[in-house]
């Protein structure tokens, strides 16, 4: 499963011009995989505070959720 998304990442990212090796690029996959543990994160949050009855306020504006 993850090293299907990495690699469909690495094609996406490979695509941009003067990209020539996964080294590359590698910040911006940092960045990608960084952002997507935050959006999971927020996600399992918001979810315990409903459980709990409680009012969740997001740390990501939607404009920049995954």
């Amino acid at each position: 499963m993850f090293e299907q998304t990495f690699k469909n990442v690495d094609d996406t990212l490979r695509k941009d011009a003067g990209c020539s090796s996964e080294l590359d690029y590698v910040e911006q996959t940092s960045w990608i995989l960084f952002l997507k543990y935050l959006d999971d994160l927020e996600r399992d949050n918001k979810i315990k505070a409903e459980l709990k009855g409680e009012v969740y306020t997001d740390i990501i504006s939607p404009e920049y959720k995954w």
